[in-house]
């Protein structure tokens, strides 16, 4: 009876969980472009000035620019990803103007030193003095004071110009600008003639990391060069999203109709294990914040495919223990013990190649690979260890007392 009850109150917390929580999870994952409608546009980045390379930093660098930038024209929550040593993709949900878009992102990210101009408001400086590209490349490094604060240490390589500039504002702020955002505004303490400063101001070591990056990614801007782009409509990506949905529930609900009819009371537990896996996987996008995309949809449904057969290899490995002439108990440990290495190698062999997948690949390939590897490990969960935990509940509360609550025969039963 304790069995019993406790497989009721099992089924019953999962499926309130589930059902309570479904609704806001439907709504709240965040969908990709392909499904929700935007622009996408791939980018190549090379140096402005002839014998400077692209480096890792400054496209990294770049791309936060870009980001910052979309962002700057309201788009919502744009997916800025940097591929291989020279490309940036960037991918914006509701995009209404394609063409204020192109012109805006593309232009390379410029940084500036500036001073008060005479019209000046109070906090606003707008007359130039320095350029990024002024600065000595990778010259910006992040030093720390006795009492450990951290300060920036920048290098120009005209000292003459830097000299005189610093000469003219001693008690005046020099502001850091990247495009028209504000950074800093350090207060310039002294005259400086050998090229070099140092940045002091109330910032955490994240923060002048931060302005490191930025005045060295100013001292290399990066002109990047449209390769590829492609509009979605809002309409298309929702035309996409229904068919999908409706094309997934009719092969979920086929195969819930064939697990049951082949196997009974087993079955009707696995489906109730892949209801859950099919929650857990969502639960997950949700909480990780994950972009659900077309590709992610299809490895979502392969994954639930894979969790079938991870059922249909245990049951019919206790149908063969049944068929055998063991009893039930017997059948239902030695099968589960005999598929659990077949499934597990299985599992672990697509974990791997997903995982090259995700490494080697780019967009919609590590996409793909992603919700696959999280597909099957929590089909590991949901499909081995819950579905067979609550079988257990019930055989060993002798519910099931019978071979053809498995869909086996009498007269398929051989004797001992």
């Amino acid at each position: 009876m304790k069995r019993i009850v406790s497989f009721i109150l099992v089924v019953l917390v999962t499926a309130g969980v589930m059902l309570g929580t479904s609704p806001g999870l439907l709504k709240n994952i965040r969908l990709g472009l392909d499904l929700k409608g935007g622009y996408e546009i791939l980018y190549e980045a090379e140096p402005l000035e002839q014998g400077q390379q692209v480096t890792k930093a400054s496209l990294v660098q770049t791309a936060k620019s870009l980001e910052s930038r979309a962002n700057a024209l309201g788009t919502s929550e744009p997916e800025v990803t940097t591929e291989g040593t020279n490309r940036i993709r960037l991918k914006l949900a509701g995009v209404t103007d394609e063409a204020e878009v192109r012109a805006k992102m593309k232009e390379p990210a410029v940084m500036t030193f500036r001073s008060k101009a005479e019209n000046d408001k109070e906090g606003e400086y707008t007359k130039i003095e320095l350029r990024g590209n002024e600065f000595v490349e990778n010259g910006a490094k992040v030093v720390f004071s006795q009492l450990n604060a951290p300060m920036i240490d920048i290098q120009v390589k005209d000292k003459a110009k830097f000299a005189e500039i610093t000469k003219r504002l001693i008690g005046q702020p020099l502001a850091i600008y990247l495009d028209d955002q504000l950074l800093s505004a350090p207060t310039v303490q002294q005259q400086l003639s050998d090229g070099s400063a140092q940045i002091t101001g109330n910032y955490s070591r994240e923060e002048a990391n931060q302005l490191r990056d930025t005045i060295n990614l100013g001292a290399l801007p990066l002109k990047l060069t449209e390769k590829y782009s492609q509009s979605v409509g809002a309409t298309l990506g929702k035309l996409s999203l229904d068919q999908t949905i409706k094309a997934g529930l009719i092969g979920s609900v086929i195969i819930l109709v064939f697990m049951i009819g082949l196997y009974r009371i087993p079955g009707i537990i696995a489906s109730f294990a892949l209801i859950t896996h099919t929650w857990l996987v969502l639960a997950i996008f949700y909480m990780g914040e994950f972009v659900l995309t077309l590709p992610g949809i299809a490895a979502f449904i392969l994954g639930i495919g894979m969790a079938v057969d991870a059922n249909i290899i245990t049951y019919e490995r206790i149908k063969e223990e049944m068929r055998s002439g063991k009893s039930i108990l017997s059948s239902v440990k030695a099968g589960g013990k005999h598929s659990f290495r077949t499934i597990i190698d299985s599992n672990i062999t697509t974990i791997i190649a997903a995982s090259v997948m995700f490494f080697m690949g780019t967009g919609a390939v590590k996409g793909f690979a992603l919700v696959l590897i999280f597909d099957i490990v929590t089909s590991i969960i949901t499909n081995i260890f819950f579905s067979r935990f609550l079988l257990t509940l019930l055989v060993r509360a002798n519910v099931l007392k019978k071979p053809k609550y498995f869909g086996v025969k009498e007269s398929e039963i051989r004797a001992l």
